[in-house]
């Protein structure tokens, strides 16, 4: 059986091997930025536009907050290392012409369950944005709420669901021939 679409699938092959280098080279960056602010704070946070004269008590809150949003961040990064490593497998299944395998249905529950873990990450930092940040210490990361994300969790539940059935419709189909 040939594949319908050799090229797309090596060009995802390569793109999720970018993707999870990149995934490791923005979690160290952001624990360089964490560790950073912790040696070089005044510096740090003028640079990031969040120290102003008058270090107030405001002040000091959305430091925190900034702080612990670098934590999350460092945290998301194996979740998301996770994600895209249980991807590569299911693309590489694909490339070897069965992906309908018990192993892929658990890798999109993973994933899924993952996914899931990332946007609460997503909704505390929201949460942390808006309680650190004040009218005279703004903190915009330009975070927004979307019920896209939160479908696209339920799909990849759903998917899971419909990828163990076909394995096991496959293997019984497979027990009667």
């Amino acid at each position: 059986m040939s594949e319908p679409y050799p090229n797309a699938l090596a060009l995802s092959r390569k793109v999720l091997r970018v993707l999870i280098v990149l995934n490791l080279v923005v979690a160290g960056l952001i624990l360089v930025l964490l560790a950073a602010s912790l040696i070089a704070e005044t510096w740090v946070m003028q640079a990031l536009g969040a120290e102003h004269p008058g270090h107030d008590e405001s002040n000091s809150s959305l430091v925190r907050g900034m702080r612990l949003i670098m934590v999350i961040g460092i945290l998301a990064a194996p979740i998301t290392h996770v994600v895209l490593t249980r991807l590569r497998d299911i693309v590489e299944t694909v490339g070897h012409g069965d992906p309908f395998v018990m192993q892929n249905a658990a890798r999109l529950e993973t994933i899924a369950w993952s996914v899931l873990g990332l946007e609460v990450m997503h909704l505390i930092v929201g949460g942390i944005a808006a309680r650190v940040s004040s009218e005279g210490h703004p903190l915009d990361l330009d975070w927004n709420f979307s019920l896209t994300r939160w479908l696209a969790v339920v799909l990849l539940f759903v998917l899971a669901r419909v990828f163990e059935q076909g394995t096991r419709m496959r293997e019984d189909l497979a027990g009667t021939v």
